[in-house]
């Protein structure tokens, strides 16, 4: 496997926006609120395409990964 740094640019925004992606879906559970002690946050569906679009779109190219760990919804990262 090559690593990241041997990409073309283009495939390394793809990947990039991959793992943004990956890490907006890892959300704050009600049901983990036991184990976790985060409070859980429902997200509609409606936004959760809507944040989808904003992350393939390149809007928040510039923020970085970790930000999308946990966030319930996308609403508070500005592009």
């Amino acid at each position: 496997m090559i690593g990241i740094e041997e990409l073309a640019p283009q495939d390394r925004l793809i990947v990039q926006r991959a793992r943004r992606l990956e890490r907006y879906l890892t959300q704050p559970f009600h049901v983990t609120e036991e184990h976790t002690g985060m409070k859980g946050v429902p997200v509609p569906l409606e936004i959760t395409v809507k944040d989808f679009e904003t992350i393939l779109a390149g809007k928040l190219d510039n923020v970085p990964e970790d930000k999308f760990y946990m966030i319930g919804s996308g609403a508070g990262i500005a592009p």
